[in-house]
Parts: C-alpha cells; sequence; structure tokens
C-alpha cells in the first residue's frame, strides 16, 4: 500500500489514479490527523509527501511532519514531492531521511521508476558476500579481488543494478570506478541498451551544453549540421558522468535540470527533449568537503547520490594485487603473443609490498611496461625493479621509499614548472603518444590536451 499525503484533492486523484493503474493499492490523507490514524491501522510500504499541505506554504508543516514519520517508521523509504521554489526545503528533507525527491509538474513515468526503485532498494535483504556466488548470480568479468571490502561493494552493486536509483562512486584516481559503472549498466535491466561515458573533466563550460544536450544547426557559428547530444544517446540506457566534481556552477545548474525532470532543449532549440536514462556518477574528490566551501551545489549532490559506493585504494587490498598481476600477465600473453609469460612468486610478493600511489592504473601500466622490457618469460624482482617507475621516473622500492633523485628542493621550481617539466619528459619517453602520455600521468587526455596547449608544447591527435 502507498499513503499519498497532500491536501490538494486534485493531485490527490492524479496520483491516486497513476497508482492504482500500476498495480499499487493507495490510500490517502489531507495532513499529519489522518496520516497517523492511517499509520495506526497498517503501515504503507512507501509515503509520498508533499512538502506543502497547509495554508502555511514554507514547507515547515511538511519537515516536520516528515521527521515524525521517520521516527515511527524508520524503515519505510519517503518520497517527497516539491515545486522548484522548495528544492532547498526537499534538500532538508533529504538530510531527514526522505528517500528522493520529485519536482512538479512531475513526469508520470519517472515518478513511478522512482516509486519501485525505492521500494526495491528497500525489500532488498543483504546477504554475506562471496565471489563464487557473486559470479554465478552476476557479471563481474572485468573486476578482479577477493578482498572483503571489494566483495561488500559487489554486493551493493548487485542489489541496485536492477533498480534506477542513481549511484555515485568516489575513490582515488586509478581505483577502477569506470569498471565499477560498467558493471551497474551491466547488472541492470537496461543491459542491452547504451552505456555513454562522458568525461566531464574534459569539457569546457562553453562547450558543455553542446555535448551533452546537442546543438541545432545554427546554434553557433560552427553549428554546420544538427548534433545528438549524450544524453540523448543514452535513452533508454545508462550515462556515465566521470570527474562530476569538475563541474563549474553554471554547468552544474544546467545538469541538475535534466536530472530533476528528465528534459532539456538542444542548443538553439526550444523545443525540450525527454529522456529516460539511469545516471551513475564518478569523482576523486570530496564532494561533501566542496558543498560545505560552496563549490558543488547542495541539491546536486543529493540528486546524484542516492546510492554512494567508495572504492578502496590498491594499498588498502594489498592481497588482491598478485590476483591482478596474474590478470593483467594472462591477458598480455595473448596481446603480445607469449603463452610462457608468468611472474615468479618472489616478484608477486615484492609487488604486493608496494605503495602504488596510482593505484590499479598504475600496476597496470607497470606490469605492462616490463613485460614490454623484458625478454624473461619469468618475470622476476630485478624485471620489475628496473620498468616499474613512479610518473618521476624515480625507482619504487617494496619500502615505499623512492630511490635516485625525487622532488627539487622546495622553493627552486614553482607548481606550475614543474608540471611542465612532467609533461615534458613524459611526451619524450612516450614519443609524443598523447593516449599513452596521459595514462602516465593519472589524467584524462582531454585535460592533457589542455596543459599541452597551454604550455605550448607541440602534439599531434593521432595515436
Amino acid at each position: 500500500m502507498l499513503l499519498i499525503i497532500d491536501d490538494d484533492i486534485a493531485i490527490q486523484t492524479s496520483l491516486s489514479l497513476l497508482f492504482r493503474k500500476e498495480g499499487f493499492g493507495v490510500r490517502l490523507a489531507d495532513g499529519p490527523f489522518d496520516t497517523f490514524e492511517i499509520l495506526a491501522e497498517e503501515t504503507p510500504e512507501l509515503i509520498l509527501l508533499d512538502m506543502n499541505f497547509s495554508v502555511d506554504t514554507s514547507g515547515d508543516d511538511g519537515l516536520r511532519l516528515l521527521r515524525r514519520i521517520r521516527e515511527r517508521l524508520p524503515n519505510v523509504p519517503v518520497i517527497l514531492i516539491t515545486g522548484w521554489g522548495s528544492i532547498d526545503l526537499a534538500v532538508e528533507g533529504m538530510k531527514a531521511g526522505a528517500r528522493d525527491f520529485i519536482t512538479k509538474p512531475w513526469q508520470n513515468d519517472h515518478l513511478v521508476q522512482s516509486v519501485r526503485t525505492a521500494l526495491n532498494l528497500a525489500q532488498a535483504t543483504p546477504t554475506s558476500p562471496n565471489r563464487r556466488k557473486l559470479d554465478q548470480q552476476f557479471r563481474f568479468d572485468n573486476i578482479v579481488g577477493e578482498d572483503p571490502n571489494l566483495l561488500a561493494i559487489l554486493t551493493t552493486i548487485g542489489r541496485v543494478a536492477p533498480t534506477d536509483a542513481p549511484v555515485l562512486i568516489t575513490g582515488e584516481s586509478g581505483t577502477g570506478k569506470e569498471l565499477i559503472a560498467e558493471a551497474i549498466h551491466q547488472n541492470s535491466r537496461r543491459h542491452r541498451q547504451p552505456f555513454v561515458k562522458v568525461n566531464l573533466g574534459g569539457i569546457s563550460s562553453t562547450l558543455f551544453e553542446s555535448e551533452l544536450f546537442g546543438h541545432v544547426r545554427g546554434a553557433f557559428t560552427d553549428a554546420k549540421s544538427d548534433r545528438i547530444g549524450r544524453f540523448e544517446l543514452a535513452d533508454k540506457g545508462s550515462i556515465f558522468l566521470d570527474e562530476i566534481g569538475d563541474l563549474d556552477p553554471a554547468s552544474q545548474v544546467k545538469l541538475l535540470r535534466v536530472l530533476q525532470d528528465r528534459t532539456f532543449e538542444p542548443l538553439g532549440s526550444s523545443k525540450s527533449r525527454t529522456v529516460d536514462v539511469r545516471v551513475i556518477c564518478a569523482t576523486n574528490r570530496n564532494l561533501e568537503e566542496m558543498v560545505s566551501r560552496g563549490q558543488f551545489r547542495e541539491d546536486l549532490f543529493y540528486r546524484i547520490n542516492l546510492i554512494s559506493i567508495h572504492l578502496p585504494a590498491l594499498r588498502e587490498r594489498p592481497g588482491d594485487i598478485p590476483l591482478l598481476v596474474s590478470y593483467f600477465v594472462d591477458n598480455l600473453k595473448v596481446i603480445y603473443n607469449r603463452p610462457d609469460l608468468q611472474v615468479s612468486a618472489s616478484a608477486q610478493k615484492w609487488l604486493k609490498n608496494l605503495p602504488l600511489p596510482g593505484n590499479i592504473r598504475q600496476l597496470k601500466n607497470g606490469v605492462e611496461r616490463t613485460v614490454l622490457l623484458s625478454s624473461n618469460d619469468e618475470l622476476q624482482v630485478d624485471d620489475f625493479e628496473r620498468n616499474l617507475t613512479q610518473t618521476t621516473g624515480s625507482k619504487l622500492q617494496a619500502s615505499g621509499a623512492i630511490a635516485g633523485p625525487s622532488l627539487p628542493p622546495v622553493g627552486s621550481m614553482t607548481l606550475e614548472e614543474m608540471e611542465y617539466q612532467m609533461i615534458h619528459r613524459a611526451m619524450a619517453f612516450h614519443q609524443n603518444r598523447v593516449a599513452k602520455v596521459a595514462r602516465a600521468l593519472g589524467i584524462t587526455r582531454f585535460a592533457l590536451y589542455r596543459r599541452l596547449e597551454k604550455f605550448g608544447i607541440p602534439y599531434t591527435t593521432e595515436e
């Protein structure tokens, strides 16, 4: 049974018809008195609560009722219904324990989807993580590891993937956030539909609308034809918004609107378009701190953060390092036609004790570099010591110390000068292959292009 709390008879009738048509039982309440009379008789599966259900339009009545409901029924999901003018109140409601908020006027499909998602999440029962059982139930082919923290994450993915809940993936660079996003999509009901990846850190604010929402011919000087945006390309599927913490404030507002009501207008067009997408975001930044400093919108944070998954750094799960090394080597055997390739036990133990600040990405690049530069079929500690280097070019030691020259003395070089020197050296080392340089530096190609242009370093876009 769904309990709808609203003092507007038109909204009560509309929502009641909608959810009865979808097969739900529905009960209606005008305010607190009716609400607690109904709760004394039965417990609803979910509550839809309007933020204003009295003459007072401040929303305070709605927040007070929400808090009383949460005290009495902490496990029953509550979805708020609010107008744009009370988005701040909706955010307060999320802090008070609401599961989601829907803006008026709502889209029926989106509202029903939100209700089903909240119910699915509330009814899911946690299970003890076991890698073999997880692999039998879900598609986690490219995710390697058996660490308890990782297994708990995979269990969470298995629970939330079948829903349409927005997911925020956090963690240091190189921890595999994109792989987790792909796993969520592959295990969802949308897995046969598009999975569109967008690196927000590589899109300038001037191109943001065109890239995400598309444009029509003539929208700006170089718009010689219509362009379909990423959101429209992801319709019926999932969109992965990587590096969302890099969005500027103006772009955050534009993104919030499409996440709120699933509508947008292509640049240069006045005709709204509607999309049905599952939104997955990722960042290596602390969004909560950014919210407190006013650098990231609080309402956007709560919109993307219904489910949060934090990926541990590789140093926090060292037992998975030998598994990852074996996985990489098995792939490289095929790629480089070296079927006898293997890693010695002593080398595996040595690798397990490395600090690896670049996480899985650094380990993968180091293993591939070692395979390429070593003629031995059984890779030893010496092979990795010669070839597994930090981006500074200094060799790593298992103790975590750095052999050879490290950073220049404080005051001898500015941060910008250090950045220039590092990029210049990396371009020379990788023979101007931008993709390899970007991977070695732990940044995106788009971010590297911006820095190359900034420093006037010549490059070619051909890989």
